[in-house]
């Protein structure tokens, strides 16, 4: 005899049903397209919780875990669309990452602070010399305040294995540009956002690889 589905499965397929349609809205106001579809964006907002219920051990956390997965994908998509990582959530990002830091066991707020801090610093820094070097923007603002955002949510420690793993995703994003359309791809501009989005999901749920982490 089978085992029934878990209640947080069956919770997270049906709460993705809301979250897919309020998704693909939101993300086609701010980026001003006619893109996604509900469709699609219901199925990956079920992945996303299903992913979350497969890790995450108490349903406080896991509700808090598709919150973020969700608000990540509505920016990742719309960076992927309109390359802009808008204020109105990567700034709330950052509040409700501090929030969470408060809230869980550690209480680490001053850390998850400073994380966010250096975060937004670093990468800040990056665009700077990257406009003063190459004349002309790599990294946008809405990069920054969304490195600001992993600070805030996941802590200094790990925030180098953020853009470690978002520059592995960026470098397989240029490649399979590449060989769809080959040099000129080098040329274009890419989303680094949805990278970015992407490390910091996967960090939160899994916290860094045990080779990375060891002494």
């Amino acid at each position: 005899m089978t085992s029934p589905v878990p209640p947080e499965i069956i919770a997270v397929v049906a709460g993705s049903i809301p979250a897919g349609f309020g998704t693909a809205f939101a993300t086609r106001r701010l980026a001003q397209s006619k893109q996604p579809s509900a469709l699609l964006m219901i199925a990956v907002c079920a992945a996303i919780g299903i992913w979350a219920a497969l890790v995450v051990p108490t349903a406080p956390l896991l509700v808090i875990s598709c919150a973020l997965g969700w608000a990540l994908l509505v920016l990742g998509a719309t960076d992927a669309l309109a390359f802009r990582l808008p204020d109105i959530l990567t700034l709330p990002l950052i509040a409700a990452g501090l929030g969470v830091a408060w809230w869980l066991p550690d209480h680490d707020l001053a850390g998850h602070a400073i994380a966010a801090f250096l975060g937004a610093a670093v990468f800040y820094a990056i665009s700077v010399a990257y406009r003063q070097t190459r004349g002309q923007d790599g990294l946008g603002l809405g990069d920054v305040k969304l490195a600001g955002a992993a600070g805030a949510w996941l802590g200094w420690q790990v925030l180098p294995y953020v853009v470690l793993l978002a520059c592995a995703v960026g470098l397989v994003w240029v490649g399979i540009a590449m060989i769809r359309r080959g040099k000129d791809a080098l040329r274009e501009h890419i989303p680094f956002g949805v990278a970015l989005c992407f490390a910091m999901w996967v960090i939160w749920l899994h916290g860094t690889p045990d080779f990375l982490s060891a002494p």
